[in-house]
């Protein structure tokens, strides 16, 4: 009897990142750059709607981007992973008896689920998620601001990483809903602390800037177990990053989580500052801004984008 052949398959092809995103910025820049800015923070609404850009970064540090991707905006609730990450390494796993891990299904500012849910926030993302989370570093840091700004620039290696004063002072300007949600959950003494002290925490965490190269960089560490391969900074356990990653994936992009795992197929955060984070575990980190906004609040060209990418690569995680 003859022995079993082998199957023999070929390695695929390294995917050649910069000629397909410049296949990308001419296929985008055909398409309508409809939706409004997030004009009810007063300081986003003067951002230029025409901006569009993208940077890939992978894991051995190929960088790869196209348009806009090297001017700083506010990246808004994707900075919420970020403090999710500080705060998780800082209370273990009793973090989760104050915030749960579902979707929301719900929008992200929903007093109605809150009160339903008896003060404890359907996952770290959404509004009064992420304000639990901004009283735990209250509780848990000395100086809160600057130690979590110090944490993102540590994992990161860009120093100069910082908030936006402006920008805080927009969002405290208009933070009403924000101040009923902490109230609320004050009610249910699931808030710690003084509650002015936590929302200017959670305002300025808000207001961080980067470019969509720095953000790429930034949260390589998700794709990588854990530690950023370009600093060789351990954020979190591989079993946290897993856990952060799969939060992503449920419930980054408010009520549209589902039709990004849909079309896109990566764990993400999105914020209304047009901006988007993607993962893909292994690989990459992409991220993407356009500032106009689809209406659950989600950058409709950044959507896109993504979808083009992962479609035309077959880099989706499922």
């Amino acid at each position: 009897m003859r022995p079993a052949m082998a199957c023999s398959m070929k390695p695929e092809p390294p995917i050649d990142y910069q000629t397909l995103f410049s296949e990308l910025a001419v296929a985008i820049a055909k398409t309508k750059n409809d939706g409004k800015v997030a004009s009810y923070i007063p300081e986003l609404g003067n951002i230029d709607p025409a901006k569009c850009g993208a940077h890939l970064t992978t894991i051995d540090n190929g960088n790869f981007g196209f348009g806009d991707s090297e001017e700083k905006f506010s990246i808004q609730s994707i900075s919420k992973v970020l403090a999710l990450a500080l705060a998780y390494e800082l209370e273990d796993e009793q973090l989760w008896q104050r915030v749960d891990v579902e979707p929301s299904g719900t929008p992200f500012n929903s007093l109605v689920q809150l009160e339903y849910e008896k003060g404890i926030p359907r996952n770290p993302f959404i509004n009064p998620g992420a304000l639990v989370i901004c009283d735990i570093l209250v509780s848990r840091l000395q100086h809160p601001r600057k130690e979590f700004l110090e944490f993102v620039r540590k994992l990161s290696g860009i120093a100069t990483i910082d908030y936006h004063p402006e920008v805080a002072a927009s969002e405290k300007l208009t933070g009403f809903k924000n101040a009923a949600l902490i109230n609320l959950m004050k009610s249910y003494g699931n808030i710690k602390n003084d509650i002015d002290r936590v929302l200017d925490v959670y305002f300025h965490l808000c207001s961080i800037e980067m470019s969509c190269r720095e953000l790429a960089q930034t949260f390589l560490f998700l794709a990588a177990d854990g530690v950023n391969p370009l600093t060789n900074v351990r954020v979190t356990s591989a079993i946290k990053t897993k856990r952060i990653n799969a939060i992503m994936q449920l419930c980054g992009f408010y009520d549209q989580a589902g039709e990004f795992a849909f079309d896109v197929g990566l764990p993400g955060k999105s914020g209304v500052g047009g901006g988007i984070i993607a993962i893909h575990p292994g690989k990459f980190s992409v991220a993407v801004w356009s500032p106009r906004l689809n209406k659950r609040g989600n950058s409709r060209r950044g959507m896109k984008i993504l979808e083009l990418l992962t479609t035309r690569t077959h880099s989706s995680i499922f």
